[in-house]
């Protein structure tokens, strides 16, 4: 049986248990199904594990999609291992990564210290080049998390995601696997709003992820 994998990640310094939930919803575990994926792999934090558990008992009483679940906390030593399980290989098809969009939070910025708003995943995402949905979390405050998503959506590095919707973003990310940009991008193409990729990610940079 070839393997599909849809890793999601929902960040290590702010809580984003409504992303968690949302994966894990019979909906979006129907899409998945729907979309031959067998295996949902998650980055839940800490405190996935009750989520996970509960979750998953609420999910068993509706019909089984036959899509294998795991999840873990944190990785110190980075998602790149996971994000490449979503690449097509021998037995595996291409999958999808669904990521926070950061924490974008100031006051959460270790002093000194700045990275741009969920680096360690949109980034490293792009890099490996695989389908990505970018799901900003809106009840934060003070960020531009909806403003980089819909950036890099407007541009064809990624899918836009909500958190109601989630199911019709993953149909999207198969329409971008077709056409998706290869990062990093050109930044003389025309650009309405005169700032450009590159700069819409130097503005989120000093958001920790």
């Amino acid at each position: 049986m070839v393997q599909r994998v849809c890793f999601v990640t929902i960040g290590a310094t702010a809580a984003f248990d409504q992303l968690l939930k949302a994966v894990l919803t019979p909906d979006f575990l129907q899409a998945l199904r729907a979309l031959n994926y067998t295996s949902l792999s998650l980055q839940y934090g800490k405190n996935g594990a009750k989520i996970l558990e509960e979750e998953c008992v609420t999910s068993a009483k509706a019909p089984s999609y036959g899509i294998e679940i795991t999840g873990f906390d944190f990785n110190r030593h980075g998602l790149g291992q996971e994000m490449w399980c979503c690449k097509a290989g021998e037995g595996r098809a291409e999958g999808v990564v669904i990521s926070h969009a950061g924490t974008a939070n100031p006051d959460q910025i270790p002093s000194g210290q700045t990275n741009p708003a969920g680096s360690g995943s949109i980034l490293d995402a792009l890099r490996i080049e695989v389908p990505l949905i970018v799901v900003p979390n809106s009840s934060l405050l003070h960020n531009h998390q909806v403003e980089l998503a819909e950036e890099l959506a407007r541009q064809g590095y990624v899918v836009h995601g909500r958190l109601n919707d989630l199911a019709v973003a993953l149909t999207e990310s198969e329409t971008l696997r077709k056409k998706r940009q290869v990062w990093p991008p050109d930044n003389h193409g025309a650009d309405p709003s005169g700032r450009g990729l590159a700069g819409v990610m130097d503005e989120e940079m000093g958001f920790y992820d």
